[in-house]
């Protein structure tokens, strides 16, 4: 695991720690390239609002505008459903036909046509705009509309958009499983030994098997797009979010429309944690973060920011399934320290 926390004083603190038996395949760093996983949401989210200010893409448009009959419902479903969850579209991730491709054993790369195909087969969870759940689905769309609009590949837009102009190295949108640069090896336990709770379908990876576990680095997610193919370090993620918070990357108008929130249960969540558009919002005992978490095989990614950009905070595992009830706690425990340690 790693972490890497700027508390916008001095040099950030980085932090890298293994296990012993992993040495053997990569001796870690801090600012190894990982998976961004889910936290891809917020680059999209970032395009699709640099668009919007362009006066290129609304908010308001309907989903069938730009993919029309692709979607379920595409003419109730707005863009701004999409980027905050409350379509109403069911996770692809979910169907078991996609098993293969999400435990990196079906070379089968799936078009954002063939997914939205897909889900079109499972009913609707609520009517489009009444209530919240998250769905990989949404951003899937998302990425379809954002290359119908610009006549451009994601992968271009991220360079182009994003990692160029903030001199991102080792930020890009993954189209294979190659990585950069130096990066970090992701494990997932050995069918003997996955926690007895994993469905069968989620029990058998690919990869080189050692010490009890898969080396699923080479894998490449076939399933993953917009919602989640983005590859960069923590070092990386903190300039930007420091770009995104301060309005580098969005004007105004549209920062306030990606800070704009739902509850994510519903009225009255205890928790307290709401999501705007590609980001997530939560208070915590030492003040108000704005953060995503990112789970695909063998990388778990969190980072977080407070609402100006200049504190940040990031950490990874190198594994998404935690086995024990003990490792989900200690996985929270360190959610909680990174959060305040950014405002110290």
């Amino acid at each position: 695991m790693t972490v890497r926390v700027d508390d916008g004083h001095g040099r950030p603190i980085e932090i890298s720690e293994q296990a012993a038996w992993t040495k053997k395949d990569h001796r870690l760093s801090a600012d190894d390239e990982v998976r961004e996983a889910s936290n891809t949401k917020t680059v999209m989210a970032t395009l699709v609002l640099q668009l919007v200010a362009e006066h290129r893409l609304a908010l308001t448009d309907p989903v069938d505008k730009w993919l029309p009959g692709q979607v379920r419902n595409g003419r109730a479903i707005t863009l701004r459903m999409l980027l905050n969850h409350t379509s109403g579209l069911f996770d692809y991730t979910d169907d078991p036909a996609l098993a293969p491709a999400l435990t990196g054993q079906d070379s089968h790369v799936w078009t954002s046509t063939e997914i939205l195909s897909l889900v079109r087969g499972h009913p609707a969870l609520f009517e489009p705009g009444t209530e919240w759940s998250y769905s990989n689905t949404n951003y899937i769309a998302i990425g379809a509309v954002l290359e119908k609009a610009t006549g451009k590949s994601l992968a271009a837009l991220v360079r182009d958009r994003i990692a160029g102009p903030l001199g991102l190295r080792h930020t890009f949108y993954a189209t294979g499983s190659a990585w950069r640069d130096r990066h970090a090896h992701g494990y997932e336990p050995d069918a003997a030994h996955m926690p007895p709770d994993v469905p069968d379908e989620f029990r058998n990876y690919a990869g080189p098997q050692h010490d009890d576990h898969v080396d699923v680095t080479g894998d490449y997610v076939t399933a993953d797009g917009a919602d989640a193919a983005v590859v960069s370090t923590a070092g990386d993620w903190s300039r930007f979010y420091g770009a995104l918070m301060s309005g580098r990357l969005l004007p105004a108008a549209q920062l306030a429309e990606m800070r704009t929130t739902v509850p994510e249960i519903g009225p009255g969540d205890p928790d307290e944690l709401g999501y705007g558009l590609g980001i997530e919002t939560a208070k915590t005992d030492c003040g108000t973060v704005w953060d995503h978490v990112g789970i695909v095989p063998g990388y778990a990614t969190y980072n977080v920011t407070d609402s100006t950009g200049r504190r940040t905070a990031s950490f990874f595992f190198a594994t998404s399934t935690l086995p024990t009830r003990q490792a989900h706690q200690t996985g929270a425990a360190l959610m909680d320290a990174v959060n305040c340690a950014i405002f110290d």
